[in-house]
Order: structure tokens, then sequence, then C-alpha cells
């Protein structure tokens, strides 16, 4: 899904996952058009190769409680604390408007410079933080440009992207795109949940998560990270929370 946000660095316009074409991502306001188009039809390649991988052929695994709401957003009861929720069956309050959380925002930035001190061609823009006026503003070029029913594959609808929350992330390239480069987008599935994060988006796994794939996504989680990362199930398996379309 396609995103974008608001950081203490410069923005960029880039991805909208969780709810985004490739779309918003921090760096400079005055290339934020160029970031948004580029990650428009960076997503537009994505949807054609991934149009029919739907898959839910994992047992869905419950390790907490029931879903609770507080009047602004859904959450569960995870090993560590509270685990916010946001998917097409968990919306945010409009006016829920948390900015970048800290602790996650740190943990982002280790992530990024460990990165590129390990040679990936990764720039030091990205995309977090979104409000939902943002995503309104994005989801609504999507559909304009390819329709509602593709748009919903990769963007978010406003106050369903994670973005809102200021835990989740998009990873960019040094070219400005989103990150998709296999050897780096394998890194960092495989080492995001040292840092607390977690790639949100799995391959096959759109009838679940409710997006298509999305390589350059993390959320931010915590210790329990880890424990989902080993147990190969999306965060609506592992927490045995619905998950899917919209209804």
């Amino acid at each position: 899904m396609k995103r974008i946000l608001l950081c203490a660095v410069p923005i960029l316009l880039l991805l909208a996952a969780c709810g985004s074409k490739p779309t918003e991502t921090k760096q400079s306001s005055s290339s934020s058009s160029t970031v948004e188009s580029q990650e428009s039809s960076q997503h537009q390649t994505s949807t054609s190769s991934s149009a029919s991988t739907e898959t839910t052929t994992e047992t869905p695994q419950t390790v907490s409680g029931a879903v609770n709401h507080n009047g602004s957003y859904y959450s569960v009861e995870g090993k560590y604390g509270e685990v916010i929720i946001v998917n097409k069956k968990h919306p945010l309050a409009s006016d829920y408007a948390p900015g970048e959380n800290p602790e996650a925002k740190a943990a982002f930035s280790t992530l990024q410079a460990d990165m590129i001190a390990q040679g990936f061609a990764l720039s030091q823009s990205y995309s977090g933080f979104r409000s939902y006026e943002t995503q309104a503003g994005l989801y609504q070029s999507y559909v304009s440009q390819d329709g509602q029913a593709n748009a919903d594959r990769y963007s978010a609808r406003p106050g369903y992207s994670e973005h809102q929350t200021g835990l989740a992330f998009d990873l960019i390239d040094a070219s400005g795109n989103l990150l998709e480069e296999p050897t780096a987008a394998q890194w960092l599935r495989h080492h995001a949940h040292e840092y607390g994060f977690i790639v949100r988006y799995l391959p096959e796994k759109e009838g679940i998560t409710g997006y298509m794939a999305e390589a350059w996504h993390i959320r931010y989680i915590g210790k329990e990270a880890t424990d989902i990362y080993e147990s190969g199930l999306t965060l609506e398996e592992y927490y045995g929370v619905p998950g899917g379309d919209y209804e």
C-alpha cells in the first residue's frame, strides 16, 4: 500500500504504505511531488507482478486476548504491553495525531544508520508519521490515478494507515525510491526485529494484511518483534485479530 509524513528532518513524500503506493518520504518539500510520482509508478510495477498472489494458508495463532478500543485506536495486550492494531478492520480516529513515536524513531534511526554503514544504498530520507488529512490527500490521488479497487491494494484509506500511529516507517533507497533492492530487502526482513521492527506486509499475505507486499514498510513493536519474526506470521495471525479487506 502507498504512504508518507512529518518529521524532525526534512520531508519527502514517497510512500503511503499501510495505506500508500510508494508515496511519502522525508526530504525537501520541493521534491514531494516528484517522489510521490516515483512511488506511484513503482507500486504500479509491483501491482502487476503480484496481482494474483493472495493466500491464507497458515493457521492464525492467537497470542493475546481480545481487541480493545479506547475511542482513538484498537489494541491488544502483547507480552510486554499494549500493541496498537491498524488494518482495514481496525481504523484510527480522525483526530488521533500522536506524531512520531520517540522510541520508534530512535530505533529506526539506528537501523537506518547501520544499513548505510554496511554499504546498502539507503537514503537518509524516509516516510514516517502521516496525519489523517495527509493520508486522505494521498489516497484520493491514487484513486484518481488507478481507480479505487487498485488503490485499495497499496494505499490505506484515511484513518486506516499505520503511518498515522507514528510507529511505521518506509525506507527510501539512494535514488529516492522505496526500498526494493533484493539484498537490502532481504537483510531488512531478517534483521528488522533486532531493532524492534517487523516488515509489516509480507509476500503472499495480501488476503490477511489487506495490502500487497511492501519490502520497505516496517512497523515498530518493541521486544515482541522478535517473537513475531520467528513465528513467520503476520501481525494479524500472530495476535489472532481479524484482517483482510474493508467490510
